[in-house]
């Protein structure tokens, strides 16, 4: 073995463990849902959208908790406030919220008022149609103090190796996507800024999503990826979450010259513009059927530079939107920042009315 090959291994291994603090703690499933109710455990705006697992699966991690079988960890991070944010667990606390809980308000906050009823049970069969209220009180009990294993990501973690630690994390049928794990590791007023304006109407009128991207952060990812494009395109390398991390980490300084005000105000005129741009329909190019992201993120930053700069922008007379250079600058190997100036430099050329000569025939 050549040794000199792993030199600097260990100072590398010394430098990136320094970087995260990690507390191993056991709760109970009762103390769980009690931390949930109190507010001391924290999920999300985005995540509660997210509680997907159908009743079957969710009454087998029931009986699994009353069989004693080995149950994954549950990944939490430390708020400023000492509140935990669940990122890695989110469908086993929702369910033991779902089965434990008694007050319907509590439940719906996190999918329906009705309690859990379990069934399609093959081992404990009798525990079938059963809500957690209908069991005996010994088995109530016996559920109740089941502990489960949580791992806590301190406020002394460095936020970029968390990012990259819960995407690590989330390699199951049910994953976060990268902007909610953004929204658990960073959080602050800028992610609470632009998952408002990702509720804006006419933004939601022109992306037409996926069904699977219609509920996961992809819409408040756009809007990041607008204010980051627009006000920090020079320092974009081409590792697209590694940019978007750096500039919401940028935005925590409280010297920030972000103004909330004026950015919301041209980003509401992009919006309305583009709508009435497209006569209210969708973002839809030629034979797609689904919004092209990059596409639309060029063209919403072309136009809110233009408006930055008192520009007025204006809707072009030639077909814009199958315009071959500003498709071809946001599709294949787009990911550069050369492709990037390309798409942006064409989106503000065709909304300044530099591109409204149509073609001789």
């Amino acid at each position: 073995m050549n040794v000199d090959q792993f030199e600097g291994l260990e100072r590398q291994l010394k430098e990136h463990r320094s970087k995260v603090d990690v507390t191993n703690l056991d709760f109970s499933v009762r103390e769980i849902v009690r931390m949930y109710i109190d507010d001391e455990l924290i999920i999300s705006p985005s995540y509660q959208r997210k509680y997907r697992w159908p009743t079957t699966v969710a009454s087998k991690f029931i009986e699994s908790l009353f069989l004693g079988l080995p149950i994954p960890p549950i990944f939490v991070a430390t708020n400023d406030n000492f509140t935990w944010e669940v990122v890695y667990g989110l469908q086993r606390i929702s369910t033991l919220i779902l089965y434990l809980a008694d007050d319907p308000e509590v439940r719906k906050a996190v999918s329906s008022p009705d309690p859990l009823r379990l069934t399609g049970l093959e081992n404990l069969t009798q525990l079938n149609e059963k809500t957690y209220q209908e069991l005996p009180q010994p088995l109530k009990l016996f559920l109740a103090r089941q502990p489960l294993q949580v791992v806590q990501l301190t406020d002394k973690s460095h936020k970029s190796v968390r990012f990259d630690l819960f995407e690590r994390l989330n390699t199951g049928s049910i994953s976060l996507s990268a902007q909610e794990v953004r929204t658990a590791v960073y959080g602050g007023k800028f992610l609470s800024f632009i998952e408002d304006l990702s509720k804006n109407e006419h933004l939601n009128s022109l992306l037409k999503l996926q069904e699977v991207n219609k509920n996961d952060g992809t819409k408040t990812e756009q809007v990041l990826k607008y204010f980051a494009y627009k006000n920090s395109s020079n320092t974009f390398k081409g590792a697209v979450n590694k940019f978007l991390n750096s500039y919401v980490e940028s935005l925590d300084n409280e010297e920030s010259r972000f103004d909330y005000n004026r950015e919301k105000v041209i980003f509401e005129q992009v919006m309305e513009f583009l709508s009435n741009a497209l006569n209210g329909q969708a973002f839809l190019r030629a034979r797609t059927s689904v919004t092209p992201l990059v596409q639309f993120e060029a063209v919403a930053v072309g136009i809110g530079q233009l408006i930055e700069s008192n520009t007025i922008p204006v809707i072009p007379s030639i077909d814009w939107i199958n315009d071959p250079d500003l498709v071809s600058a946001s599709t294949r190997g787009s990911n550069t920042r050369s492709m990037l100036s390309r798409r942006l430099q064409r989106a503000k050329d065709l909304f300044s009315g530099k591109c409204n000569v149509l073609p001789e025939s």
